[in-house]
């Protein structure tokens, strides 16, 4: 929708947004999105019979919190990008940062690693399937954000779609996290990145279209 476009509409007199709509909209997205990627993934892959000794392991946790972090940031920035007006300000930082301090992490690992060890670092067992998964386990969360946002104004329809996209992707790697048994942080950074960038790249192709009011 175009400024001038929105100004008549509000000039008209649109319905006011009921209070709380934002935090009620997203957490009931986020809710059942949640439960239908951890269903999809039960169902689809089963659960993994050594959690309990994986989650012993510090990298389990480093590939969680990084995962957990980047849906975190996705959710801030799809928040804003729902509002017309609303300004991002710092919060893109949030989205590059723990990217960027896996990026490091892995070049770390990779720089300490013997020249014979560093392809198996970064394709680890699962490098053809692992992004398709992400993607996959993000679908329930995808849409239920594009519900959540599409309910909430949003004006800047690409970026917005990005963000929901970005969110939903998080959101699924979150739900992978507990099952994949990949925790090299070259593996993540490469792949885990990528899976999460499939559904953000759908969601600022297709966003113009379905976010439209």
């Amino acid at each position: 929708m175009k400024t001038d476009e929105l100004i008549a509409m509000l000039a008209n007199g649109a319905d006011a947004v009921e209070p709380n709509a934002l935090g009620r909209r997203y957490a009931t997205a986020l809710g059942w999105g949640a439960i239908g990627a951890t269903l999809l993934m039960i169902i689809t892959l089963g659960v993994r019979p050594d959690f309990a000794d994986a989650a012993r392991l510090p990298m389990f946790w480093v590939k969680f919190a990084f995962v957990a972090s980047v849906a975190a940031a996705g959710l801030v920035v799809a928040a804003r990008l729902s509002r017309p007006g609303v300004r991002l300000g710092l919060s893109p930082l949030a989205l590059v940062a723990p990217v960027l301090a896996l990026w490091i992490l892995a070049a770390v690992v990779l720089a300490d690693a013997l020249a014979a060890e560093r392809t198996g670092l970064v394709l680890g067992q699962s490098w053809k399937a692992c992004p398709f998964v992400i993607a996959g386990l993000s679908v329930p969360v995808f849409v239920a954000a594009l519900w959540a946002m599409k309910g909430l104004a949003p004006t800047r329809l690409c970026l917005a779609g990005f963000a929901a996209g970005l969110l939903a992707g998080g959101v699924g790697a979150t739900v992978y996290a507990f099952y994949c048994t990949e925790m090299a942080a070259p593996f993540l950074g490469v792949w885990y990145v990528l899976g999460m960038s499939i559904p953000a790249a759908v969601g600022a192709v297709i966003g113009p279209w379905v976010l439209r009011w």
